[in-house]
């Protein structure tokens, strides 16, 4: 541009002052952004320069398609098209504008419009009926006259795939399964060069013509072939000789075989479970290593689709059953069945249609209502009416659910559910049923139950401190028998995981110390249904059992996330309707933001790659100058993510971006530090944290982040941390069920915490996209 301004229209103005022409180079970005915006490709936030592709944007990049191309297909692409409307709206893709019609062509063009199959709405003047009737031409194998012409075909021919692939996709994301179904035909039409209406054995490399073109003269369906052996179809084709060989070829032809198992998860969600079977025999040379199909459930009219995913049958696993788990919405009224469509990418006519009927389809009764946070004067601590018991608190009034709570919890002996969403103060409502407890004579003794290990360390250091002053010995079990009917005996509260209250519970007939507990307080009952769920339902359980068989009566007070069916679990505990308290996750003590972004890569470490730089663009546009966690899925992705981070901080030219203190006063920390990998992110304002870090570690990466030395901390999904005010999360989900979501909220974020923000990106499977 300096070296030819006129040529790339630099005027004089961008000269002055600007000797690198930053101006002028920002003036064309921002114009390309503008266009991809219009045309739907990207979004676009003037204000802070960030672009977000969209799905119609990853689709041009995927498949090499200009940005007008894909502005046409965005307009004239509709829910309702068939094939004739989807050769018309191929010809008017951008990439052929310069295709012109010859005087020489039209009369050869006239000729081939009469020959092709599709009919052509446009004259053999208009350069779209050209590119039109030259791709037919192509399809059916007519041959064609001038060497421009024929130059022009395979111009045509080249692209189509891509183009047609690239609408498929279109159709694909929008829902629409007509379109989708004539787009998918259109490229195997394309690559295959023969129309649906033809014999599939035209398919099969290096069959005899005459085969074909004797099964194309016999109007029999495709599908029973396949009830007829070699005798039959060679009678049945007039070439007796080759019933063996046709018969071979018809059982090689990729053909699955589906069941369907329906289970209704929630009234307005069906989990259907998949059995695919192959039914067909392999030939490495006619299928190479692998097959792809397309897994589609569309609704009872077959115009929406309401599922779709990838499914690759290697050779390997050729003859082995498949399972595909499904989650699809379901509406008011039941419609009477969807539609499971097993469809292959690459051969015409190769699909499988299953109809999944609801007629006897017995759906849950619909969740009962949010309990409503009502507007209530905030309670003051002197409701407790003890002196040592208001001395535990810092403040002098309760927050609106601890207020709504306190009756049943401090002035009554019920059992009690409380579901609040996290940081909401729900550890405060289990302390209201301790100091119940409490406030008898002889009182016994309370076990508290929290799910993981680092959360049972972190509750004995936080209420041995707090009611020290009560004189209350508070202790965690070890998970051995003998130790811990000791430590049972001598303390006030014992904390422990689910595992070892059932070790020590499982004779609580010959032990009088387990079976005289006055208080159970479960944490996190929401977990019930994750990798702990079965022994905390256990231990629940019995509990429940040994109250109603001794003297001493168990309370059993349960905390959780906010959830839909608080009411079954509040019963399972034995709670009444009036002690169920199941808030909405919008009450909230503070204001939360959640922001959905989804990713749908099949392939791990390019997901991987995929949600590093948004979640690092979450982070520059919403956290400021705030402390930022980023959680991912295992520990070895913590180290990559933080590598990642950095590196997109060089990029940006500002590596100290999440660093706050001077490096000489981050220095001797980091010379204690043992992961060298660590010190080295460190040093840049990055962290890690995930559970392989050595103590020391740990303890040094939670004391800079909490101190507000380092601003950015990538941690795995065990991590517990209590989080600065206003710290922004980003959570990266590799499975986004919303029973995860609740159970890493609550065990990441320390109750205490105060959360401002959360930028969610939520990767969810395919086969649990909720």
């Amino acid at each position: 541009m300096l070296g030819s301004p006129a040529l790339y229209n630099v005027g004089a103005d961008y000269l002055e002052g600007d000797a690198a022409l930053v101006q002028k180079r920002a003036d064309l970005v921002h114009s390309a952004a503008v266009l991809l915006e219009k045309g739907g490709l990207i979004r676009y936030d003037r204000a802070t320069g960030v672009f977000q592709s969209t799905d119609l944007g990853r689709i041009a990049s995927h498949y090499y398609v200009a940005y007008t191309s894909m502005s046409i297909y965005n307009k004239h692409l509709k829910p309702n098209m068939n094939m004739i409307d989807l050769f018309r709206v191929f010809a008017l893709s951008n990439e052929f504008k310069l295709i012109p019609v010859r005087q020489e062509e039209k009369l050869e063009l006239a000729k081939l419009i009469e020959r092709v199959p599709i009919p052509v709405k446009e004259g053999v003047d208009e350069p779209i009926a050209k590119i039109n009737v030259l791709l037919q031409a192509y399809i059916s194998q007519l041959k064609l006259g001038g060497f421009d012409i024929v130059t022009d075909m395979v111009f045509i021919q080249q692209s189509a795939g891509r183009i047609i692939r690239a609408m498929f996709e279109i159709c694909l994301k929008k829902g629409w399964a007509g379109p989708m179904r004539h787009a998918l035909d259109l490229c195997k039409m394309v690559e295959r060069r023969m129309w649906k209406s033809m014999s599939p054995l035209r398919q099969f490399p290096r069959i005899r013509q005459e085969i074909v073109t004797k099964a194309e003269r016999k109007e029999f369906p495709w599908y029973r072939y396949f009830d007829l052996d070699a005798a039959e179809l060679g009678e049945l084709i007039g070439l007796p000789k080759s019933g063996q060989l046709i018969e071979s070829l018809v059982h090689k032809f990729p053909r699955l075989d589906i069941q369907a198992h329906v289970l209704p998860l929630t009234r307005s969600l069906l989990k259907i479970n998949v059995t695919i079977t192959p039914d067909f025999v392999w030939d490495k040379d006619i299928h190479g290593a692998s097959q792809p199909f397309w897994i589609v459930v569309e609704d009872v009219d077959g115009e929406q689709i309401l599922y779709h995913d990838q499914f690759v049958l290697r050779e390997r696993f050729a003859a082995d059953e498949h399972f595909v788990t499904i989650t699809v919405p379901i509406s008011d009224p039941v419609p009477p069945n969807y539609y499971i469509s097993v469809i292959s990418d690459r051969w015409l006519q190769a699909e499988t249609r299953l109809p999944v009927a609801f007629t006897h389809l017995i759906r849950p009764e619909a969740f009962p209502p949010h309990t409503s946070l009502l507007d209530l004067q905030p309670l003051p601590v002197t409701a407790l009416h003890n002196s040592r018991f208001q001395e535990l608190y810092s403040f002098e009034h309760f927050n609106k659910i601890q207020t709504q709570v306190f009756q049943a919890l401090f002035t009554t002996d019920d059992n009690v559910f409380v579901g609040a969403p996290t940081g909401s103060g729900k550890t405060i409502c289990a302390e209201f049923a301790l100091l119940r407890l409490w406030s008898k004579e002889n009182a016994p003794r309370a076990v508290c139950i929290e799910p993981y290990q680092e959360m049972v360390d972190m509750r004995v250091a936080e209420w041995s401190a707090k009611f020290a002053s009560l004189n209350k010995e508070v202790l965690a079990l070890t998970g051995e028998s003998a130790n811990d009917l000791a430590i049972l005996r001598k303390s006030d509260l014992v904390i422990c995981t689910p595992s070892q209250w059932d070790q020590l519970s499982r004779r609580w007939k010959s032990r009088k110390d387990v079976s005289t507990i006055g208080l159970l307080i479960a944490d996190e009952l929401q977990l019930i249904g994750g990798d702990v769920g079965p022994t905390y339902e256990v231990v629940v359980s019995r509990t429940r059992f040994v109250a109603q068989h001794e003297s001493v009566k168990t309370r059993i007070v349960a905390c959780s996330v906010s959830l839909s069916n608080a009411r079954d679990l509040g019963d399972w505990i034995g709670a009444s309707s009036q002690t169920v308290f199941n808030f909405s996750p919008a009450s909230r003590p503070l204001p939360l933001e959640v922001h959905l972004q989804s990713f749908n890569v099949p392939h791990f470490p390019s997901l991987m790659l995929q949600m590093a730089k948004p979640a690092y663009l979450a982070m520059v546009e919403h956290a400021a100058n705030r402390p930022t966690i980023c959680f991912v899925a295992s520990r070895k992705q913590c180290k990559m993510t933080a590598t990642d981070l950095l590196t997109y901080c060089l990029a940006d030219e500002d590596e100290k971006r999440f660093l706050a203190v001077e490096e000489e006063d981050l220095e001797p920390h980091l010379a204690r530090i043992q992961d060298q990998d660590l010190a080295e992110t460190l040093r840049y304002g990055i962290g890690f944290y995930h559970e392989a870090l050595s103590a020391l570690d740990k303890k040094i990466v939670t004391a800079l982040f909490e101190e507000g030395a380092i601003k950015c901390l990538v941690a795995s999904k065990v991590c517990l941390l209590s989080l600065p005010l206003g710290t922004q999360l980003t959570i990266r989900i590799q499975h986004g069920l919303y029973r995860s979501h609740h159970t890493w909220s609550s065990s990441w974020v320390s109750r205490h915490s105060t959360v401002k923000n959360i930028d969610m990106s939520i990767t969810p499977s395919p086969t649990s996209c909720k």
